[in-house]
């Protein structure tokens, strides 16, 4: 016989809490002094009570399968990416991003005793095609092919460089081959959502949500149940709770989107950390930063975690820093027990209560961008950028004068720091000097300014 515990005493209603607060606050004003708001416009309450569910039944998310370490590899050069691959497996990643130039690539080479092992998921993600080398995609290929996926995003390449991989045309055309390539069951070839590009942008959570749903929408328009697979790859920032109910919102969304469709196209949600909050001072920061937003995106149900290097920002490649990114996944997964959660945000009512206000809010700008012609159109008209900017701006002005905090940036700063001598890449976005078919979602990072003036008084000069 189960013993329930508790039974002698009553139930306390939120109301109860809240006088009890007020109670409390000896005449100080409840809403004035415990209540603060979100860039999104979500009020955040100190308490939060099962009153605050609104409909629990549609709380619960299908089980997901165990996250996955996944260690990005741009390909340069078939060797050396094969090369780094092995040793990152070596090392504890469980999946392999491959970050593509062109499909001409030698697969043999860079997939040599990587695609056997049949633990291990890979993904070629393509950065740029043509029209010639997609006949070669969709045909008979040196790829043990069931160990592959190819992932492409023509959308999202429009919207990060302004123009095409070739014309909208063909690069339909090819994505729909792609799609249709997915002829085994373990491979299942998808569209890659960019929706990192938004928040490294400046966007806000519900601006992130509405612009990954539209932009997932105008695929669905053109290929809707050829879509058996759609990865959204997701930025987390640094609000911890707000970013696992992000991601729950995320998939939640889509789950609706591919209702109205009459679909069940499987979500994969790829999550890694911003680039928006890392710096260039202190740069051991990051990895405190990199920690919690990997966690954040754990809790909130994402299926593959790529980590940043602590030093991404100044340095090419460093196989120290490499290797901390990925031992930070281990230490989460194996010795903080992360790879045996099921759902831990499932019924938290301050993260439920988060997640419903961001999905509603999200649902109601996706339904405004289509009202308004959909996502492309709004690219075309630079309404999407415009609101980027605002949104980037009023952060800005939030970092500026210290209402947002980085450590080592605009608060307890290293002064005797040096970095000059230490960059091996320009630290700082630099747009080139090409002819766009429109402007293109510029990311930034929010200490950019102060590190400029900084290295200035070093005595480096922009180039």
């Amino acid at each position: 016989m189960k013993q329930k515990l508790f039974d002698d005493f009553e139930k306390v209603s939120a109301k109860a809490w809240k006088q009890k607060i007020q109670y409390e606050l000896k005449g100080a004003d409840y809403n004035q002094n415990l209540v603060w708001e979100s860039p999104e416009g979500i009020k955040v309450k100190p308490f939060y009570h099962a009153d605050d569910l609104q409909n629990p039944i549609a709380h619960t998310i299908e089980k997901q399968t165990p996250w996955k370490i996944t260690q990005s590899i741009p390909v340069n050069d078939s060797s050396v990416a094969n090369k780094n691959a092995l040793n990152a497996l070596k090392g504890g990643a469980e999946s392999i991003l491959f970050t593509l130039p062109s499909p001409a690539i030698d697969y043999k080479t860079l997939l040599a005793e990587i695609a056997t092992n049949q633990k291990v998921s890979i993904y070629c993600e393509f950065k740029n095609v043509s029209t010639a080398d997609s006949i070669k995609l969709t045909e008979s290929q040196p790829v043990e092919a069931a160990a592959v996926s190819f992932q492409i995003d023509p959308i999202g390449q429009l919207a990060r460089t302004g123009n095409w991989f070739t014309n909208m045309a063909e690069d339909l055309q090819l994505t729909h081959k792609l799609l249709q390539a997915s002829a085994s069951k373990e491979r299942k070839n998808s569209i890659s959502i960019d929706a990192a590009l938004y928040q490294n942008a400046g966007g806000n959570r519900v601006q992130q949500l509405a612009y990954a749903l539209a932009h997932a929408n105008e695929y669905l328009n053109w290929y809707g149940s050829t879509m058996e697979t759609i990865t959204f790859k997701v930025a987390v920032g640094s609000n911890y709770f707000f970013e696992i109910a992000k991601i729950r919102a995320l998939r939640r969304l889509w789950k609706l989107l591919a209702t109205e469709y009459g679909i069940t196209a499987n979500c994969q949600i790829e999550a890694v950390p911003s680039n928006r909050n890392k710096t260039l001072y202190d740069y051991n920061m990051n990895m405190i930063r990199t920690t919690t937003e990997c966690m954040a995106a754990i809790l909130g149900g994402a299926n593959r975690v790529c980590n940043l290097n602590y030093d991404f920002i100044y340095h090419k490649n460093n196989a120290f820093a490499e290797r901390i990114a990925r031992n930070q996944l281990l230490l989460l997964k194996e010795e903080s027990y992360f790879n045996t959660l099921q759902n831990p945000a499932e019924g938290a009512y301050y993260i439920e209560s988060i997640t419903d206000q961001l999905a509603e809010k999200s649902l109601l700008l996706f339904k405004d961008i289509e009202a308004n012609g959909g996502f492309l159109k709004q690219l075309k008209y630079h309404t999407v950028h415009k609101k980027l900017k605002e949104s980037a701006q009023k952060e800005q002005e939030r970092f500026n004068t210290s209402q947002e905090i980085l450590v080592g940036s605009n608060a307890y700063i290293n002064g005797s720091e040096r970095m000059k001598d230490q960059l091996e890449v320009h630290p700082f976005g630099k747009q080139r000097p090409v002819k766009t078919l429109i402007e293109p979602i510029l990311e930034k990072r929010l200490s950019e300014g102060l590190e400029k003036e900084r290295l200035q008084t070093e005595g480096w000069q922009a180039r």
